[in-house]
């Protein structure tokens, strides 16, 4: 059957049971165009029922019941009931009123945020349905803006209930995949608004070397070129595209000096003020262009223009990937104002990524995120951040949520771009939060004061730091797969914990607490440490099941929300039942494809898990304690199986079969040694350190512990007992 109805001058096409297009036209012509959000509007068929009369429309599918009574759309004259009840009175949409519930989606930027801020809507509900306004212009047939749209309304309900992740995935279809990103930027950025030569630079590089920091991208920030020098006739000096040559005298050279340390090179671009007379490349724009170059006329940014787009690619952007550039961080902070209505930042990402797609298909841009559909153009630059506590407490909140639009490619200032005070435990809080974020890009301020090394703070904090960075390289292949699976089949790495657990209230109150890949639960510490614990908490939700820290192997049994502990050199990372975790041997090694692969796996559940690496692909699987692992990979590579804290089989090469069962867990948690830790460290009396240490080391019914906890004074202390016996008790269980 055919999948429109229309009706007056309105238009509604079942897409899905669950995702219905309605238009309204006052011509009666529709917009079957592609448009800056949406860019394909083919579903499979289905069958759907419909109701019929001279001055009344019902469409019914098997998750809405749309009503309309023709005319123009107004609150009584279209209407849907939703199959579902989340709610016991907001089940039923009216057009034009507001829909309680959203769950949120994304904003542009944090530039100037100290904190939280509000956020667009996004296409999921906790009451189970949402709509999508497009009200962007139309593309041709070669990619190209365009024009407005026929429709005078063009909406897209969502009516997915709870299944997040079902809707995610035809957000999808509709709005485009998100690409596939390459390995190098899943891996430590460097970056810094910083006075750097290129000496300075490569002597930079070279410690990170040689403390064994390992990095893949370097992010050159906006002092790459002249800034300072450029007369004033001309106007600022924040958009420029001629070398420094006084502090980069050899740029190829210098770039290629990178490339051979295994790291990519991206460049600063502030674009608004387009090509001006003191570039190195103003005469050949210019020419390009038709401009009297002897009369110094501005080549002004005009994305909607071909042929100041092409002057741009072919020979602004072209002459500096000549010298080594691999991808360009565009910044775009001028507004959303153009001649045909066109967001500015929209056109430039939108042709941007078209032009460097054409020139390497594995590359990316670095930008900011322009509204819906904006997935299609990553990787998101959220903004300068300020340098707070408050900052990083809203970031894996509106990380999270971004999801709900899709957008699930954020980079953020980790650490912090500006203002605030010297804090070694918030840029360490914060670089571990990045540590398990979709982009770790480390950046900072001009400020000499602000900088982000490792050996700028104390040997504890910087052997942390360290510690952190090399553990996101050898999460590598685990990213890498969460990658793939974002870009074929819509799964995004980023999950809030009401994707998993859609109808349990306690998912949608840890709002900072997040799926990392299928396998890892995160939930991050934003908060100073508790003085007199020397520790900081967070409250964690854990969800029906056995959970294990992903470090020590501490045990929790399941549905339970408790405060755990963890003192700086830690973070609250948990793996499920049965998680399957693959990890390069070697993170310092810079290699598409490792050469040894150590297998984290936690016992207690079934899982198959696969391994995606360019043409590669390894299974493994546990069922009934037999694991089983298959590889189809062109050339042979070590493999080492670590079960339950164990190693139980080591560089072992191709397929292997193995029996688990034989194997008893063998974690780094104790419960009497992390008891003395957490006393030792502790800054209470010793008479109370040691009656606390007797009496749990003595009493071992879970009960009577309780007991005892509960009737000390300090609640702070209280807590992190209770977790220490909570999972103690969890491991009988």
């Amino acid at each position: 059957m055919e999948k429109t109805v229309i009706f007056d001058n309105a238009r509604f096409t079942v897409l899905t049971d669950a995702l219905i297009r309605i238009e309204y036209s006052d011509t009666g012509i529709f917009e079957d165009r592609p448009t800056q959000i949406v860019l394909n509007r083919e579903f499979e068929l289905l069958d759907f029922e419909v109701i019929k009369q001279s001055n009344h429309l019902e469409i019914i599918t098997e998750h809405v019941h749309l009503y309309y009574e023709g005319g123009e759309f107004k609150e009584s004259s279209l209407y849907a009931d939703m199959k579902f009840s989340f709610s016991d009175y907001a089940n039923r949409w009216y057009f034009g009123q507001a829909i309680t519930g959203n769950l949120g989606g994304t904003t542009r930027t944090l530039d100037n945020i100290d904190g939280a801020c509000d956020l667009e809507s996004g296409i999921m509900s906790q009451n189970g349905f949402a709509i999508l306004t497009d009200d962007s212009l139309t593309l041709t047939e070669t990619d190209d803006i365009s024009e407005a749209s026929n429709n005078q309304v063009d909406l897209y309900l969502f009516a997915y209930g709870r299944d997040y992740r079902a809707a995610l995935k035809d957000y999808y279809h509709l709005t485009g995949p998100t690409p596939l990103l390459p390995r190098f930027a899943l891996g430590n950025w460097w970056s810094r608004f910083y006075d750097y030569t290129a000496e300075t630079y490569l002597a930079l590089m070279d410690k990170f070397e040689a403390k064994g920091i390992p990095l893949s991208v370097s992010v050159l920030d906006m002092d790459w070129h002249r800034v300072s020098d450029v007369p004033r006739k001309y106007g600022s000096g924040w958009t420029g595209y001629s070398w420094n040559k006084k502090w980069f005298p050899n740029p190829k050279d210098f770039i290629q000096k990178l490339h051979d340390k295994g790291l990519t090179v991206t460049l600063n671009d502030h674009p608004a003020d387009g090509v001006r007379a003191f570039e190195t490349v103003y005469p050949t724009v210019a020419k390009c262009l038709g401009l009297d170059a002897t009369k110094e006329i501005p080549a002004v940014f005009d994305f909607e223009n071909p042929a100041f787009r092409a002057a741009y690619f072919d020979v602004v952007h072209g002459a500096l990937e000549q010298d080594g550039v691999d991808f360009w961080w565009l910044d775009w902070q001028q507004g959303s104002v153009s001649r045909s209505g066109a967001d500015p930042l929209w056109l430039l990402n939108h042709y941007q990524y078209r032009d460097t797609q054409k020139k390497t298909a594995s590359s990316i841009i670095l930008s900011r995120y322009a509204g819906p559909g904006s997935h299609r153009y990553p990787i998101g630059f959220s903004g300068d951040t300020i340098i707070s506590w408050a900052s990083l407490d809203f970031q894996p909140y509106f990380t999270n949520t971004a999801t709900n639009i899709g957008y699930t490619w954020w980079s953020h200032d980790i650490g912090g771009h500006m203002n605030g005070i010297k804090d070694a435990e918030l840029t360490l809080r914060w670089l571990q939060y990045g540590v398990f974020s979709p982009i770790n890009r480390i950046h900072s301020s001009k400020s000499v004061f602000t900088s982000k090394e490792p050996w700028h703070f104390e040997m504890g904090i910087e052997a942390t730091m360290t510690k952190f960075l090399r553990l996101r390289h050898a999460l590598l292949p685990y990213l890498y797969s969460a990658n793939v699976r974002i870009a074929t089949e819509g799964r995004s790495m980023i999950e809030p914990m009401y994707y998993e657990y859609p109808l349990e209230a306690s998912a949608y109150e840890v709002k900072n607490q997040y799926f990392f890949g299928s396998e890892l639960m995160v939930a991050p510490i934003t908060q100073k440490i508790v003085s007199e614990l020397q520790s900081a908490s967070v409250s964690v939700w854990l969800p029906e099941g056995t959970w294990y820290d992903f470090f020590t192997g501490q045990v929790y049994k399941g549905n339970v929300t408790l405060k755990v502990f963890r003192e700086t050199t830690a973070y609250p990372v948990f793996a499920k039942a049965g998680a399957i975790v693959p990890m390069d041997a070697n993170p310092l090694e810079k290699s598409d494809v490792p050469q040894h692969i150590i297998w984290k796996i936690f016992p207690g559940a079934d899982n198959i898990y696969l391994l995606f690496e360019e043409e590669n692909e390894t299974k493994v699987e546990v069922i009934n304690q037999k694991l089983k692992l298959t590889e189809k990979i062109k050339t042979k590579r070590y493999h080492t199986i670590e079960f339950a804290g164990q190693v139980v089989l080591t560089d072992v090469q191709g397929d292997i079969a193995l029996d688990l069962q034989q194997f008893d867990p063998q974690f780094d948690w104790d419960f009497a040694s992390d008891l003395l830790r957490c006393l030792d460290i502790a800054e209470i009396a010793y008479a109370e350190k040691d009656k606390i240490y007797a009496q749990l080391i003595h009493l071992h019914d879970f009960d009577k512990r309780m007991a005892f906890v509960q009737r000390l004074g300090n609640q702070n202390l209280k807590d992190t007992l209770f977790e220490l016996i909570y999972s103690d008790k969890s491991r009988d269980v």
